[in-house]
Formats: structure tokens, C-alpha cells, sequence
């Protein structure tokens, strides 16, 4: 009988950490067809790149050109899109929304709109 109400304790316990957790949630908005890097691009990179890719670690992604030379040359869609091996995902913190890695993907299909 002490064994059910140890484990039974133990549940609710459990149950009650877990539900007590906070999440966040982007804001669901319509996607951006024709995006451009200053209004667009540049405030992703920022909010979830140059903390560590500001001149310190390669790439350097804190201007339009080094971003534009990322996407071209380098494997800044793979390590962001996370659907191919190509490397440490990006970012570390975890991934960016379908909807963001999509309007990146975008702005380069449709030539580096700055």
C-alpha cells in the first residue's frame, strides 16, 4: 500500500513539473513572397546568428554581402534547412520556423533582394 502512494505521488509529482513548463510560440503571420534581406532576411540573422557569427566565427554574417556570399558559396541554407548533412545544424539553440527557413530559401531563388 506505501509502494502505490510512493509511486502514485511520484506521478502527480512528475505531472505537475512537466505541465508547469512555459513555451512560446511565433506569431503564425502570412508568409512574405517577395522578401528582401533589409527588411526580411537581416532581422533573422540578427535575432539568431551574429550572437557568435559577428567577425568571431566564420562565416561573418553581419552585412548583406557576407550573407549573400553564406547562401551563395557556402552552406548557410543546409546548416538552417537541416535536411541534408552538411555540417553542425544551425542554430544551435534550435531550429528556425519551416515559415522563416522558407522566406531565406525565397530571397535567394528569387536573386538577393537587398
Amino acid at each position: 500500500m506505501k509502494k502505490l502512494i510512493f509511486f502514485i505521488l511520484f506521478i502527480s509529482t512528475v505531472t505537475s513539473m512537466v505541465s508547469c513548463t512555459s513555451s512560446t510560440y511565433e506569431e503564425i503571420s502570412a508568409p512574405v513572397t517577395n522578401p528582401t534581406y533589409t527588411a526580411n532576411v537581416e532581422p533573422v540573422i540578427k535575432a539568431n546568428c551574429t550572437g557568435c557569427h559577428s567577425g568571431g566565427q566564420s562565416p561573418n554574417l553581419t552585412t548583406y554581402e557576407y550573407v549573400k556570399n553564406a547562401t551563395q558559396n557556402g552552406d548557410l541554407i543546409c546548416r538552417i534547412d537541416q535536411t541534408q548533412a552538411c555540417g553542425r545544424v544551425m542554430p544551435p539553440s534550435g531550429p528556425m520556423s519551416k515559415q522563416t527557413i522558407d522566406m531565406i530559401i525565397l530571397w535567394q531563388t528569387q536573386g538577393y533582394a537587398n
